[in-house]
């Protein structure tokens, strides 16, 4: 048995409560060197705890299809976690609001080629789910001490659909 959530578009605006959404979108907020780079400024809310710095990591992800079975969700206490493609394809981002310590029902997206996203620090959230090969992501994310993981399996498992 298994219950169903129908993906929705990554907007800012949506996915506000759980993080930010990277992307080149609309005029740069300034352009740079002689004129010739759009900067499109500061658009996630890093934070790296007091302990942690910010570290750059590769990940390399299998792809997976929709309708795609979601059983687990975690959530990092520590600190926010960026994920960046390396490639021009979409992917599954699985979010859910915090209820009294566990995740409550979940929302999903899809982005488009181009978008990144900032999950914020205790966001619960998927694993990292590419929709196509190549599932190069860069990750920025906090280094330092402490476990900065917390995974809660779900005991009926959600069924995301396209």
């Amino acid at each position: 048995m298994s219950r169903e959530i129908r993906t929705e578009p990554l907007t800012r605006e949506a996915f506000a409560p759980f993080g930010d959404v990277i992307e080149a979108a609309g005029a740069p907020d300034r352009i740079i060197n002689e004129g010739l780079c759009g900067r499109h400024h500061d658009l996630a809310r890093l934070d790296f705890g007091e302990e942690g710095r910010a570290g750059i990591s590769v990940f390399d992800a299998e792809p997976r299809a929709l309708p795609y079975r979601l059983d687990l969700l975690e959530r990092h206490p520590d600190g926010s976690q960026a994920f960046l493609p390396l490639s021009l394809a979409a992917f599954l981002v699985i979010v859910a609001p915090d209820e009294e310590g566990r995740p409550g029902t979940p929302r999903a997206f899809v982005t488009t080629p181009g978008q990144g996203i900032n999950l914020l620090r205790n966001t619960w959230h998927g694993v990292l789910t590419p929709l196509a090969a190549p599932g190069l992501f860069a990750v920025v994310d906090r280094i330092g001490p402490g476990a900065n993981l917390q995974e809660h399996r779900l005991e009926v498992p959600w069924q995301i659909t396209g």
